[in-house]
């Protein structure tokens, strides 16, 4: 017999060995447990969230609340803004207080149109993926502040959805310091499963270079649960509902 048959002959004698023993061994929990062994899969008649879950659904104001309460619980902060100049003022405003230095932002057209540059003259801002020859990931790490346009946001779970793309670097917000995420309220919504059906529908083909949910700032904790914040990314994280 050549090597390679008897290595593989050799590999089956082990399989069969394992896979007895582990028959033995969920045959002894069966006798243990008085019930004969499942040799089955359970079946499972319902599939995806019932019917009542997917009908349920918040007033905008509730929503709002909601969204309010359970992302200060994950140690965020919020502001709920008329319009999108009150947003620019409110960043401006507290990167005036914080003495942000280095600013980057997403390189959306809601954010072209807001002229944080010019509300922010004292600050050094970079455009993701404005300049091919820029080092962005070093620009985001050293960024005091990092603004971003969420495109979803669910109020059951107080979580922001950010997708990546060319324009829409995932460091810009997960290495700045701080987070801005600004949230036209029209885009929240009650449940995340209204936002994850949207990446069904569009197919494998058609889903975003990444899916990132934010809730809250960043939060790391060691096997004695000794809570750190801020670790693996914003350690102050503001959510702005505009609209």
């Amino acid at each position: 017999m050549a090597k390679t048959d008897e290595h593989q002959a050799w590999l089956a004698e082990l399989d069969a060995r394992s896979r007895a023993k582990q028959s033995g061994f969920i045959d002894g929990i069966s006798a243990k447990l008085r019930r004969p062994r499942a040799t089955e899969p359970p079946a499972h008649p319902f599939r995806g969230a019932p019917d009542f879950w997917n009908g349920f659904d918040w007033p905008l104001e509730e929503r709002i609340e909601r969204f309010r309460a359970n992302f200060k619980a994950a140690g965020g902060h919020t502001e709920r803004l008329a319009t999108m100049e009150d947003a620019r003022a409110f960043i401006a405003g507290k990167a005036a207080e914080m003495g942000a230095k280095y600013v980057i932002r997403q390189n959306q057209p809601e954010l072209n149109a807001l002229g944080l540059e010019d509300a922010m003259p004292g600050a050094s801002f970079s455009v993701w993926n404005s300049d091919p020859e820029e080092q962005w990931k070093a620009r985001a790490a050293e960024a005091d502040f990092g603004v971003v346009v969420a495109d979803y946001a669910a109020a059951y779970t107080g979580s922001i959805t950010v997708l990546s793309a060319k324009d829409k670097g995932r460091s810009v917000s997960l290495l700045p310091t701080v987070l801005m995420a600004i949230i036209p309220v029209e885009r929240l919504h009650t449940r995340l499963g209204e936002i994850l059906v949207n990446f069904d529908r569009a197919g494998r083909e058609n889903l975003p270079a990444g899916i990132h949910f934010i809730s809250g700032p960043s939060r790391s904790a060691d096997i004695e649960n000794d809570l750190t914040i801020g670790v693996h990314g914003p350690g102050v994280v503001y959510a702005l509902i505009v609209g």
